[in-house]
């Protein structure tokens, strides 16, 4: 059967395909701050007014030069457009289901909630350095610029805490008990 009648499986775009760290909880909302909206749109915007367009003008001129079956800059260029629309799907998919919420908007400036920013320190160790973590949306995690996703343990763990409460949460190295000593939304 002919290529351009069978169609590949999109299964990248799909919530199961994702890594776990990416993975919503089922019915659950997607939540993001402002700054991570941002980011995506920035993607998308990048994707749809430049990278795609310039992709699609490559194909056509290989497209133009014969024999596609063998011609590389044909094939690469229609696997990356493939790559390209996968990406601008699961970003549209992404942005459309975002509830974007604003730390510095949040009520109860005491407790931990989605955009807080939490100072701590290892309940069972007085001399362990003191770590600083944001909860963030799953999107803009990133744990060596210290961002934490809502759906990590440790944030699940400090959600609805106060300064001065120890928590105990399950680490990959086991059961923790951490101390948190202050939170701020910035």
């Amino acid at each position: 059967m002919n290529k351009a009648f069978v169609r590949e499986a999109d299964s990248d775009d799909d919530e199961d395909a994702l890594s776990p760290s990416l993975r919503l909880p089922p019915g659950s909302k997607n939540y993001m701050t402002q700054r991570g909206n941002l980011v995506l749109r920035e993607e998308l915007d990048q994707l749809l007014r430049v990278e795609r367009p310039k992709m699609v003008e490559t194909v056509s001129w290989a497209a133009g030069n014969g024999d596609r079956s063998e011609n590389g800059d044909y094939i690469y260029g229609k696997k990356r457009l493939r790559e390209i629309d996968r990406r601008i799907r699961f970003l549209i998919k992404r942005i459309e289901n975002a509830e974007v919420v604003d730390p510095a908007a949040q009520q109860n400036i005491d407790q931990v909630f989605f955009g807080a920013t939490v100072t701590i320190c290892d309940a069972e160790d007085p001399d362990a350095t003191e770590q600083t973590w944001q909860i963030v949306g799953v999107d803009e995690a990133n744990a060596s610029a210290g961002m934490i996703s809502w759906i990590s343990p440790l944030a699940r763990a400090l959600i609805k805490a106060r300064e001065g409460d120890v928590v105990r949460f399950m680490s990959p190295a086991g059961v923790r008990e951490i101390e948190i000593l202050q939170v701020q939304y910035v």
